[in-house]
């Protein structure tokens, strides 16, 4: 499924520099955000009794969200369910599996907001917006949080995890010591997922902080501008992704319940629709 999108916007708007990790590059965040899961670069505020006058939702806090109106959250690229796609293969390692599709799911939705980027500007989006009167912010190096415009925080975020992915201290891309040569060394017998694969051991806990932020900017960009995603037909493309980011998010527990707040009432739209039942052909095969 990945790879139908991706060919898709190889295709889309050709020559424009949109993508966000490329102008992200320009501006760096006024402090590096938290490793690992401490608080990932940004807080919470959670909703107010009233609506934040500033809210670019305001006007809307009596209609029904666009993104849950039908066609529209019915539309998707694959119908049934998602499970076959994101279960782990069989001999592969979970340290890698993480790792590729954090990744593309990086990549993806770097992708999404380069189309829609030209309208998220300080002026459309003051704030990192994610429905009625919910904003996130952004925590400086004293932990301070800094209310930021929707663009200049989700630039912090793309390049905060491409920070990250490109770190190969925490996704290494050459391959893992042997098992003997790591006895010879007097390595820990500790465990922990991607150890295998020469991943270190706070590889999950970032792959739940890269994930959280990813989360983030899916909300801004639904609550805010879902309209220029049905604009460029675009809304199959982008549900789909979405929840194929959920359903890999739940079979590796990588998302938090509060975490998902401000999607839920889409995520359980898509629970009605059977998106992520299980199949028999997505249950993991026993490994002789």
């Amino acid at each position: 499924m990945i790879s139908v999108i991706s060919d898709f916007y190889s295709r889309f708007r050709p020559g424009k520099k949109g993508n966000g990790q490329q102008q992200q590059k320009q501006q760096q965040p006024p402090a590096p955000a938290p490793r690992g899961g401490q608080n990932n670069g940004g807080g919470y505020n959670p909703p107010q009794p009233g609506i934040m006058p500033t809210s670019p939702t305001t006007a809307r806090v009596a209609a029904k969200p666009l993104f849950l109106c039908k066609p529209f959250v019915t539309s998707q690229l694959v119908k049934g369910s998602f499970s076959t796609i994101v279960v782990l293969p069989k001999y592969v390692d979970q340290g890698e599996w993480l790792a590729l599709n954090v990744f593309e799911f990086f990549d993806m939705l770097n992708r999404f907001y380069g189309v829609i980027q030209e309208f998220c500007t300080p002026r459309n989006c003051p704030s990192m917006s994610a429905g009625p009167g919910l904003d996130y912010s952004w925590l400086d190096a004293n932990r301070k949080p800094l209310r930021l415009p929707a663009p200049t925080y989700i630039e912090y975020v793309l390049q905060w995890i491409s920070n990250r992915i490109n770190d190969e201290t925490i996704f290494p891309t050459k391959a893992a010591p042997t098992a003997t040569t790591s006895a010879v060394t007097g390595a820990s017998s500790e465990t922990w997922i991607g150890k295998d694969g020469g991943f270190p051991q706070q590889f999950q806990s970032t792959c739940k902080a890269i994930y959280k932020q990813m989360f983030r900017v899916f909300a801004h960009i639904y609550h805010t501008h879902f309209d220029k995603i049905l604009h460029m037909s675009l809304e199959a493309h982008f549900n789909s992704l979405f929840v194929h980011f959920i359903h890999f998010s739940r079979n590796f527990e990588l998302l938090e319940q509060r975490d998902v707040e401000p999607l839920r009432a889409l995520i359980e739209n898509f629970e009605e629709q059977g998106l992520f039942r299980e199949s028999s052909s997505s249950r993991p095969a026993a490994q002789v």
